[in-house]
């Protein structure tokens, strides 16, 4: 097949590229590099069945010929780009989706939306299924994401209803692994820069919030199933496997060797407290479930960092 993949060269879609390389499909990649890297396109860029665009998605989608699948994963996607960067972020989820879907209605291609657990808000169901609504504060800091995303879930579902267009949307919960940026404020890479240089790790609040992390190339291929399933409905991947950010610090101390503890910082405004998956749907409709362990997981990751970080 001819793909479409928005935001290919950042952390998630680089990696989703490289797996549809390797299946033998054609892949363009467009980007703007607000929040990518170039980095991320080195093992693609020589491929022959590899295009890259440089472009704005949020204004226009500057590619030629028809594509058979278009995946939507331009978007910031940090805390510290909420604050960065809010209109983009805002952009990418209203003006950037429309346009792509429209080129979807147009070529008769397939869309997926990378939506996320975001969309959940701080929630007051624990585990989170993809039938619960949210508990969001649609005015806070982090509202330009959480918003942003609510609404492409919206216009998404619009389009395959009264348009007719084959839509997927996925809602992916923390992922981590190679080509997350040093400073994206995610507290995986976070934690992992402080230890490699020896600092004491910044813990938020009481540490007992909990996060449940996904290793990149199980989420990737949980993407590609979600695709090529018969799934309209929304779908999370992620890992069910929740931790505290005490437990996660202490365990990225430990692994790096890094003896110089944890400070606690306030916690920031809405800051979900709580976020595990409810992966039924995925093992249902495509029989897709975490494989990667956390410490295999954790071990190729911090090597990727011992790689980038200034220490």
């Amino acid at each position: 097949m001819r793909i479409l993949v928005t935001g290919g060269a950042g952390f998630i879609p680089s990696h989703l590229c490289e797996v549809l390389l390797a299946d033998g499909h054609e892949v363009v990649a467009v980007d703007n590099f607000i929040t990518g890297h170039h980095r991320n396109l080195a093992t693609l860029l020589p491929n022959p069945r590899f295009a890259f665009v440089e472009a704005d998605v949020t204004k226009a989608l500057p590619v030629s010929g028809r594509f058979d699948r278009v995946y939507h994963m331009a978007s910031p996607a940090s805390p510290i780009d909420y604050v960065q960067l809010p209109f983009e972020t805002l952009y990418c989820g209203s003006d950037a989706t429309r346009i792509a879907l429209d080129r979807c209605r147009q070529d008769g291609a397939r869309f997926f939306l990378a939506s996320t657990s975001e969309v959940y808000g701080d929630p007051l169901v624990h585990p989170q299924p993809e039938t619960y609504w949210g508990n969001v504060n649609s005015i806070g800091p982090r509202s330009v994401y959480d918003e942003a995303k609510r609404f492409a879930e919206a216009v998404t579902m619009a389009y395959h209803r009264y348009h007719g267009v084959q839509t997927r949307i996925v809602r992916i919960f923390n992922t981590y692994g190679p080509r997350m940026r040093e400073n994206d404020g995610r507290v995986m890479p976070a934690f992992i820069s402080q230890a490699l240089r020896r600092q004491p790790l910044t813990v938020f609040g009481d540490g007992l919030q909990t996060r449940s992390f996904c290793f990149v190339d199980d989420n990737v291929r949980g993407l590609i199933g979600l695709m090529e399933s018969g799934l309209s409905e929304p779908c999370n991947i992620g890992n069910p496997h929740e931790m505290t950010m005490l437990q996660l610090a202490e365990y990225i101390n430990e692994y790096t060797g890094n003896t110089a503890g944890i400070v606690h910082k306030p916690l920031p405004t809405d800051d979900p407290t709580q976020r595990k998956p409810i992966i039924d749907r995925a093992r249902a409709n495509f029989g897709w479930e975490p494989q990667v362990s956390f410490a295999e997981g954790i071990e190729r990751t911090v090597a990727y960092f011992r790689g980038i970080v200034a220490v």
